[in-house]
């Protein structure tokens, strides 16, 4: 069986294999094709997720060592949408770092987009400072419950 190019001329018996289909190009496509998407999908979604405004942002305004087992903690919190409750953590350190008191402070809903909260953090060994863990706008229901 002679086979013709697009040349029109035809080749040689036994020197060149026969086609035998594009069937595992194809395969390699698809599968190749499938893999570009997921991981453009993967990228898109860490890239949505890291760089997007969150609905609410919470700021360590200033604390002050009280004593030995006391720290006072001022944070500023702002939210997109004030009617919402929201929720904060603030917690104190040693001057080692290790956590030595925490403290989840409710944000009520609020006419302001923007909160100056005050709340003390009591510690269990001597506080070398006072950080804002996070904020949530998921708030947990015991801190609801009147």
């Amino acid at each position: 069986m002679s086979t013709t190019p697009p040349t029109g001329r035809a080749l040689p018996e036994g020197r060149y294999p026969e086609d035998r289909g594009r069937t595992p190009s194809r395969v390699l496509a698809v599968t190749l094709t499938l893999l570009v998407v997921a991981l453009g999908v993967g990228i898109a979604y860490l890239g949505y997720t890291k760089f997007t405004t969150p609905d609410i942002d919470g700021t360590l305004v200033s604390f002050e060592i009280v004593s030995d087992d006391r720290v006072d903690v001022r944070l500023s919190v702002t939210r997109d949408d004030p009617s919402e409750p929201a929720v904060c953590i603030v917690r104190s350190r040693s001057r080692d770092g290790s956590e030595t008191g925490r403290r989840e402070v409710l944000i009520p809903a609020s006419p302001n987009g923007t909160e100056d909260i005050r709340t003390e953090v009591i510690t269990s060994a001597p506080p070398g400072l006072a950080d804002l863990y996070g904020c949530s706008l998921t708030v947990p229901e015991y801190l609801t419950r009147g």
